[in-house]
């Protein structure tokens, strides 16, 4: 902190200048001005107002926070000021008359934003905030903002009547028997003490860890409740870590268990699964989207703001306590909540483990490329025809009457989309490994593999090692001069130089040459080993239904077709795979009406939606049948999607889309015999899915109703499934 603030950044009598918080702002910047930390006043103080336009920066207990990222600031800097009279931050309980003013540059360093988010828990002790207003020079201020003088317990300041709410809101209130204590005690999650008054037994009983009481749900060898929190603001530099201190202090007054998670700008340590897959409740206090959101689902939540968490932190405890007495829980988290590279980091992982999750975080991004740019391509046929890749530039040529015109128009806009696939794979491969600083290698990685012909396996490796790259990087201990230059200068420097340099010098032509024999193997496809491809592809699709498994399967069919002019064996890959992904969901749905009394009422309903899910090419449609049968469904439906995709392929059917079901089958080539290969999986799959059902026991019986049970296990409600 010693860098961060001196004497000269001090101001004891802020009120003599300011008196709104424009110019309380204005007046500590000037003096960074005069010390060279920021080079623009104006363009300074207009990124300070943009921040206090997201949210005020002011908090309960008298303290006001304006704070910035700005690229106008030449290294992190902190003013502080006083106020006898208070300055209006914004705060609930009143004016502020401690003002603290954190200048942050635009790329601040993991270093420096660590020490802020220790001033920022500090400002949750009361004993600092009482000796910061009671001290006498600015000296003796700056060595206690530093850490160089611990504050004094004894110390009194001028009296300041916010300092009372700054205690009620990290749950300082204290119980003494009356029936009014006792209320405060169950708001705040207090531990009353105990005694035998209604009123604190009520608010024991609330609180559910009361001392002393007759309690059922306080016995002294019940394990504390437990809750996990994420805490994260628009700047991750002041909020998100005095909230996280405001959490904590009430979660011990409150004998409760909280580890907090803070998502701040210098990134963020996530919390060991155990701890969360442990916890009773998650506390959300934020300003902007919590990351990885789907670790949390399944348990009682309470989402809010971060300035809640600062101002009321028992409340939200009791609440998310409240919350599980009830049972209430959010929705358990699915394949498709969150991208895998959000959740690329977790603890305990195996390398395998790591590498798929990196992997499928860059195909998880492209994917939406691939749809869009391939049905544009696909639509630009359609209106236009096959020649339609000859045609001119349409900012040379466009006739509004012209359907050739429109065509072309698509085509070209959806070979755009196309072009960024490889990049798009490569940068958010690195980005699952590395976060934001692997982005820039890893699109020069991408990007430079398309210019060398290197293709999806040159993408494959350039995010591997652009990820890579950074990484050991950002493990070299760096200069302190050094450190705010390295998220923005630095790493992507020198991270897009030596990625760069192994992909046009050192491996580059090795894998432009394994693509290209990829390629010629493909083209080379013919007879009994189109066949086989097509039965692998078919059993990859229907084996994890939209897992890694079938992303894998897609992503080598989409990767073929992703050209200004795919290979016929490449659009007959294209055509397998789709067909295939079609079949798990429509058989499921087939099953349910032939034989409706094989399934559960749940079963039946989603049997409805999954005609529309599997005509869309959604195989996710056939998850909650595989999730409760798994051993009937699974195989069943790798058996149809087999069938179904060495048809397609026998058939010779073709696809220049790369998404779109039964709807775009005007777009395929020999679309009677491709439906006659989708049906034929979907008839597979239900048959078998029908005959081992059918054949567990006990069998299913009609009620007089027309409910359709089997004899149930002790204490359900449901038919069980073998």
């Amino acid at each position: 902190m010693s860098d961060m603030i001196t004497a000269d950044l001090v101001d004891l009598d802020l009120d003599l200048s300011a008196d709104t918080k424009e110019a309380a702002a204005r007046a500590l910047a000037e003096r960074m001005v005069a010390l060279g930390r920021v080079t623009d006043l104006d363009g300074f103080l207009a990124d300070v107002a943009a921040r206090e336009a997201q949210m005020p920066t002011g908090l309960d207990g008298g303290i006001g926070i304006p704070h910035c990222r700005s690229t106008h600031v030449t290294e992190p800097t902190l003013a502080f000021g006083r106020s006898g009279a208070g300055i209006d931050f914004g705060a609930p309980d009143g004016p502020a008359d401690l003002i603290f003013l954190i200048a942050a540059p635009a790329g601040a360093d993991d270093a420096h934003l660590t020490i802020l988010s220790s001033l920022a828990r500090q400002l949750m002790n009361a004993e600092f905030t009482t000796a910061l207003r009671s001290v006498g020079d600015a000296a003796a201020a700056t060595a206690l903002i530093r850490g160089d003088e611990p504050p004094t317990a004894g110390e009194s300041g001028p009296a300041n009547s916010v300092t009372a709410p700054a205690a009620a809101s990290a749950g300082a209130a204290t119980g003494t028997g009356d029936a009014g204590t006792g209320a405060t005690g169950a708001t705040g999650g207090e531990v009353a003490a105990g005694t035998d008054d209604a009123g604190t037994g009520a608010g024991t009983e609330h609180a559910g860890a009361g001392a002393g009481t007759d309690d059922a749900g306080a016995g002294a060898d019940r394990r504390p409740f437990r809750v996990v929190a994420v805490t994260s603001c628009p700047t991750g530099i002041a909020h998100t870590y005095m909230a996280a201190e405001s959490l904590e202090n009430a979660g011990r007054d409150a004998g409760v268990e909280i580890v907090v998670e803070t998502q701040g700008s210098a990134g963020f340590t996530r919390l060991d699964p155990a701890v969360i897959a442990a916890a009773d409740g998650v506390i959300f206090a934020h300003d902007v989207p919590v990351r990885e959101k789907d670790r949390f689902a399944g348990k009682p939540t309470v989402d809010t703001g971060v300035k809640a968490a600062i101002n009321r932190p028992a409340d939200l405890i009791t609440e998310v306590r409240g919350k599980a007495e009830r049972g209430e829980v959010t929705g358990v988290a699915t394949a498709s909540g969150g991208t895998p590279g959000e959740r690329a980091g977790d603890s305990g992982e195996g390398y395998g483990t790591k590498l798929r999750k990196w992997l499928m975080s860059g195909v998880s991004y492209m994917v939406p490329f691939v749809a869009a740019g391939g049905l544009l391509i696909a639509l630009g046929f359609a209106i236009g025809g096959y020649e339609i890749n000859k045609a001119p530039s349409v900012m040379d040529h466009f006739v509004w009457t012209q359907a050739d015109s429109w065509g072309a128009l698509l085509f070209q806009i959806g070979g755009v989309a196309f072009g960024f696939l490889v990049p798009v794979l490569a940068g958010y491969i690195a980005y699952g490994m590395a976060d934001r600083p692997g982005l820039v290698p890893g699109f020069v990685g991408g990007a430079i593999s398309l210019t060398i012909n290197a293709g999806f396996l040159g993408g494959l490796a350039a995010g591997l090692i652009a990820g890579g790259v950074v990484i050991a990087i950002q493990k070299v201990r760096i200069p302190t001069a050094l450190r705010g230059i390295m998220p923005v200068v630095v790493i992507p420097l020198i991270s897009a130089a030596v990625v760069g340099f192994l992909m046009f010098v050192v491996i580059g032509k090795p894998i432009a040459e394994a693509q290209q024999g990829m390629t010629d193997w493909l083209n080379g496809l013919t007879g009994t080993n189109a066949v086989l491809l097509g039965a692998l592809l078919g059993l990859m699709m229907c084996f994890d239904l939209g897992g890694p498994v079938n992303k894998v399967a897609y992503t080598f069919a989409t990767a073929g077709i992703a050209v200004a002019s795919p290979s016929d064996s490449a659009m007959k890959i294209m055509a397998a795979v789709m067909a295939a992904g079609m079949v798990p969901p429509l058989a499921m749905a087939l099953a349910t009406t032939v034989r409706g009394k094989l399934f559960n009422r749940t079963e039946r309903e989603n049997g409805k939606a999954a005609w529309v899910l599997g005509a869309s090419f959604i195989s996710e449609g056939a998850i909650p049948f595989a999730a409760a049968d798994p051993l009937r469904v699974i195989p069943s439906s790798m058996v149809g999607g087999a069938v179904t995709g060495a048809l397609s392929m026998a058939f010779g059917a073709t696809l220049r889309a790369p998404h779109g079901g039964i709807f775009v089958v005007p777009l395929i080539g020999n679309p009677l015999l491709y439906l006659v290969a989708i049906a034929a999986g979907v008839g597979v799959t239900a048959a078998l899915v029908i005959l081992l059902k059918g054949l567990r026991e006990p069998a299913p019986v009609t009620t007089g109703t027309g409910e359709n049970t089997s004899v149930p296990a002790a204490g359900t409600k449901e038919p069980v499934a073998a």
